[in-house]
């Protein structure tokens, strides 16, 4: 339904440019980055151009660190990024006249998958980390049956790759694990895979059949959460929640600006739930005032 909709908002987007008279580059909003974003991003685009007749914004994916290349190098508008720039990546963008601001629009439960028929319902930060790191390679080393685990990733230039490295895995991925190109394909990967685990999106997964999402506890001992739960995530439970950004150059003006503070409006964290994902809370509300003045 997804890729669906994605392919229609861009045959819409060409109608536009061929009907229109065409939308020069520079009187379109560009939005480039986060494969975790861009279904949801193309969903706030739809409903802000429905809108705003006359107003145009182009979403394309291929990954963070893709998007926050774009915006280095004056490609795009807005980075949409599922990890936080890394401190040479700021270095890298102030050193091209770029000052990058980030918006968080909305918060994510990363969630841990596996094959709907798998015994497996709940691990440990540290079990996940020894599957992923290679250490533990048979489903029995956790608790389920006598098979072998195949690994279900993202490729490098993923924000959701990094992020889970950094924080669940704390050091490097095993060499056996499969690098797809997107959500959508780590879904697909381990519904068709009795022995596959796999990590995406929170938004990837809700009302999804054929796979499992796990329970996760931080440590041994800890309580186990849920990234379906809305609870679990906005309070911290699920040890796996991450804010969904947005990076711009300076303090956003104009169509950005205009387009921002409708994702962050009560009509644009509405559409955020529908599309699986969680509204932001007062934090980050009082954040991104603070840091990018709106």
């Amino acid at each position: 339904m997804k890729k669906s909709r994605k392919i229609i908002a861009l045959a819409v987007m060409a109608v536009f440019l061929c009907t229109s008279g065409g939308a020069r580059a520079g009187d379109m909003v560009q939005i480039k980055g986060s494969d975790t974003l861009i279904n949801l991003v193309q969903k706030l685009s739809e409903v802000y151009m429905e809108k705003n007749p006359g107003k145009y914004i182009a979403v394309t994916g291929g990954g963070s660190g893709t998007g926050i290349a774009a915006l280095t190098n004056g490609k795009c508008d807005l980075a949409n990024a599922s990890r936080n720039m890394k401190p040479k990546e700021i270095t890298r963008a102030q050193s091209r006249g770029v000052s990058p601001k980030r918006v968080v629009i909305a918060l994510d439960g990363l969630s841990v998958i596996v094959n709907g028929t798998n015994g497996v319902d709940k691990l440990t930060m540290g079990q996940i980390g020894k599957i992923f790191r290679g250490e533990a390679t048979n489903w029995k080393d956790v608790g389920g049956a006598d098979k072998p685990i195949t690994l279900y990733g993202r490729q490098s230039n993923s924000g959701t790759f990094v992020l889970f490295r950094d924080m669940v895995l704390k050091g490097d991925y095993s060499a056996r694990m499969k690098r797809m190109n997107g959500n959508s394909q780590i879904v697909e990967a381990v519904k068709a895979d009795s022995t596959g685990i796999g990590y995406v999106g929170v938004g990837y997964v809700k009302n999804v059949t054929g796979i499992k999402v796990l329970e996760v506890a931080a440590y041994e001992g800890a309580p186990y959460a849920s990234p379906l739960r809305t609870e679990d995530v906005k309070s911290g439970k699920y040890p796996i929640a991450r804010p969904l950004n947005q990076y711009v150059d300076g303090t956003p003006e104009g169509d950005v600006r205009d387009f921002i503070e409708f994702e962050l409006s009560a009509e644009g964290q509405r559409i955020v739930e529908e599309e699986g994902f969680f509204p932001i809370p007062k934090e980050y509300e009082q954040f991104n005032e603070r840091n990018a003045g709106i």
